[in-house]
């Protein structure tokens, strides 16, 4: 099974979640450092239709850039997301099985 990380290496909800993915057995993972390559707009809005969660679920709330969005619409949101991928929350981990949020980190076991 496939599972891809959006991962940022200095974050340690991020590198724990990335320990559960390594340690599962038969799991081929896939790193992607989204701060430096950057998921498109339409990537990130995708990613999160498949969790059920909205823009506003996956935003990163502690970011300074965060606080302007505040009741700001999804769209907005995802536009803001495209342009500053620091406001996405972290880890988003996915797999044929679906799109979870690693926080806690054990939420990635639910699609493995």
């Amino acid at each position: 099974m496939k599972a891809t990380i959006w991962h940022n290496p200095r974050c340690s909800k991020s590198r724990e979640t990335l320990a559960i993915l390594e340690a599962a057995p038969g799991v081929e993972v896939e790193v992607v450092e989204y701060l430096k390559t950057p998921p498109s707009r339409a990537q990130i809005a995708e990613v999160y239709r498949k969790s059920g969660m909205s823009a506003a679920e996956g935003l990163r709330k502690a970011e300074d850039g965060a606080k302007a969005l505040k009741g700001a619409s999804d769209d907005a949101i995802l536009d803001a997301m495209a342009a500053d991928p620091i406001l996405i929350e972290r880890p988003l981990v996915e797999t044929p099985k679906g799109v979870r949020l690693g926080r806690p980190p054990e939420k990635v076991r639910e699609i493995l």
